[in-house]
Parts: C-alpha cells; structure tokens; sequence
C-alpha cells in the first residue's frame, strides 16, 4: 500500500491528524488530506516533511 500517516508537529512532538492518507493536495496555504476510508481534513499550514519510505506526512499548522 502506498498510503501514509499525516501528523501535526508541535514543539517538536508529533500528533496523528489522520490515518491511511492516500490524497494531499495543498492549495492556497491550506493541505487538503484524504484517506482510504473517505475521511477528509483540511488544515491551514504547511508540508514539513514527507518521509514515503516511513509513510509519514508531518505538517505545521499556520498560527494564528
């Protein structure tokens, strides 16, 4: 499966914001997510880092 985890970075912690994401599409400084299941999010923020051979997404929130 090529899918991978997105995760939110927070003072260098990272936290699940959804599993199995297998669409992201980042448009006008939001991040379009979408898994398997059909869940979607969007965030406002940023891609940190994509590691596909660990399948993870890290993000970073805009603040606010």
């Amino acid at each position: 499966m090529c899918e991978a985890n997105a995760y939110i970075r927070n003072s260098n912690k990272d936290e699940l914001l959804l599993e199995s994401v297998d669409k992201l599409v980042p448009i006008n400084g939001e991040i379009h997510l979408e898994n398997v299941f059909g869940r979607h999010k969007i965030v406002k923020g940023r891609i940190i880092e994509m590691d596909l051979v660990d399948h993870k997404i890290i993000l970073e929130l805009e603040k606010e």
